[in-house]
């Protein structure tokens, strides 16, 4: 039986006349992308005349014409393509008259930040996606409208258990699981939930978690990141504004409150809100109601509110940073999401989970990890968390060519972490074993030892060419630190 075809990287095009800026760009993105790039509107016009694009990022200052001048003429001709516009201007005022005109689906601030931008990107291909499965399900409710309206109904119930507390991967002594308790007691009242913890641990998924256990489960599930806009396109991006509210401001556009409203809103990322934009978010937490950009009247939502951020939040109202009457509207329940190194016993199970996801995304099927493989994942503390442990299984599926997934696969910094049974006081070792030199740099030989025979799976004699020794010679050492493998 022949493997399954691997599905193709989302395309996205990078204009920018600065070739500089245009291969950071690329370097950037091109893990998770397929790169096109252009130095003009005329040559990203000739790409994308001959080439399948998803996503545009345009700079706004190109020799002939602006970057919103672009994406005008890119949304009147590919309608379906998202548009992104990375603009180095204070004044957001240019790039706001733009949003309708040209379609703008996100503006980021330069100097960009790389996990910012990808991040952007990253949902933006899910949003593009998203967008496609939507007009299929829609030709298909037109032509066969009772049995779809069944599977509409089978995928919401999916989404629902997709997103349920038996999602989140965990052991019986996870300290996760305080955390799924607390959000299935707090779930079912409309209390606001403040989420801490690091970035990439799951604060998302805990949110969804919460709305899809609530009695809002059936409305809709908002998400915006706030830390992403300058405030004036946060401001409009969340309360929505009227026509003529601004130039460019062609037609009304409802914010993201209003189309939350009966459900939940996310705001993720509150704590860079600025402190202007904090006096205006909590009159909304107060009264119940906004008023869009350019309104007489304000309009009236019900709505939940879910925050998270990775700051201290406690520690900025102290400092004077965050507004503490804020802080208590948002912080009704505070959770806190532990990282990854703090739940390390379930790292196998959710390495698991994740390498089945991986093996979909990349239609490549493997057997598993090794054990080796699995003790390396689960000695390295993680500071990216569980969105560096998906990348790394991404990257060893991608890599490998047998049926386990061995340690060998690993990026080295995560193959030299020490093995999961070694205690800290053991690591230390190396550099404060009791005894002279010898015992200090045998401690070392051994860690250098067995890191080099686990990248070269091994073969004693790869790993003896480039420990510069002789076979026997290496696996003498091998015997004499106990690391002979049968």
């Amino acid at each position: 039986m022949s493997a399954s075809p691997k599905p193709r990287l989302p395309t996205v095009l990078v204009i920018d006349d600065e070739i500089r800026s245009q291969e950071a760009l690329r370097r950037t993105l091109e893990d998770d992308f397929d790169v096109f790039t252009a130095s003009t509107g005329e040559e990203a016009q000739r790409i994308m005349e001959t080439e399948w694009v998803q996503i545009v990022v345009c700079d706004q200052r190109m020799p002939g014409m602006t970057g919103v001048e672009f994406l005008k003429t890119v949304r009147s001709q590919w309608p379906d393509t998202l548009r992104i516009i990375l603009s180095g201007y204070t004044d957001a005022e240019d790039i706001i008259a733009g949003v309708n005109e040209a379609g703008i689906y996100q503006y980021l601030m330069k100097p960009w930040q790389p996990e910012q931008l990808l991040l952007t990107l990253q949902t933006a291909a899910r949003v593009y996606r998203l967008q496609q499965e939507n007009q299929r399900l829609s030709l298909e409710l037109r032509t066969a409208e009772p049995v779809l309206a069944r599977r509409v109904e089978l995928k919401s119930e999916r989404v629902k258990r997709e997103f349920a507390l038996d999602g989140m991967v965990r052991t019986p002594v996870s300290p996760l699981n305080a955390v799924c308790g607390l959000v299935e007691k707090i779930a079912p009242f409309d209390l606001s939930v403040l989420i801490s913890g690091e970035s990439g641990t799951g604060k998302e998924m805990v949110a969804r978690a919460i709305h899809y256990r609530s009695r809002r489960a059936d409305k809709a599930f908002v998400i915006e990141h706030c830390g992403a806009l300058p405030d004036q396109l946060l401001e409009a991006e969340l309360f929505g504004y009227k026509r003529g509210a601004f130039t460019g401001a062609y037609e009304d556009r409802s914010g993201r409150f209003q189309q939350a409203d009966g459900g939940t809103i996310f705001l993720d990322e509150i704590g860079d809100t600025s402190s202007v934009f904090q006096v205006k978010l909590l009159r909304v937490l107060q009264e119940g109601e906004f008023r869009p950009l350019g309104a007489t009247r304000p309009q009236s939502v019900d709505v939940r509110v879910v925050a998270a951020t990775h700051h201290d939040l406690e520690a900025e109202v102290r400092a004077g940073t965050f507004r503490e009457d804020l802080y208590y509207r948002l912080a009704t329940v505070t959770l806190h999401v532990p990282a990854l190194r703090e739940r390390a016993m379930d790292i196998p199970l959710l390495a698991g989970r994740l390498l089945e996801a991986s093996q979909k995304v990349l239609g490549k099927a493997v057997d598993g990890f090794s054990t080796e493989a699995l003790a390396c994942l689960a000695a390295y503390p993680w500071p990216g968390n569980v969105r560096e442990l998906q990348n790394e299984i991404l990257r060893m599926l991608a890599l490998a060519d047998s049926p386990r997934l061995g340690a060998e696969l690993l990026a080295p910094r995560i193959l030299r972490t020490p093995a999961v049974d070694q205690q800290p006081d053991d690591l230390l070792d190396c550099i404060a074993v009791d005894g002279g030199l010898k015992e200090r740099m045998e401690a070392l030989e051994a860690r250098v030892l067995k890191e080099t025979m686990i990248r070269h799976r091994w073969n004693k004699s790869r790993a003896a060419t480039e420990l510069g020794l002789s076979r026997v010679g290496l696996r003498n050492k091998l015997l004499r630190y106990g690391l002979e493998r049968a």
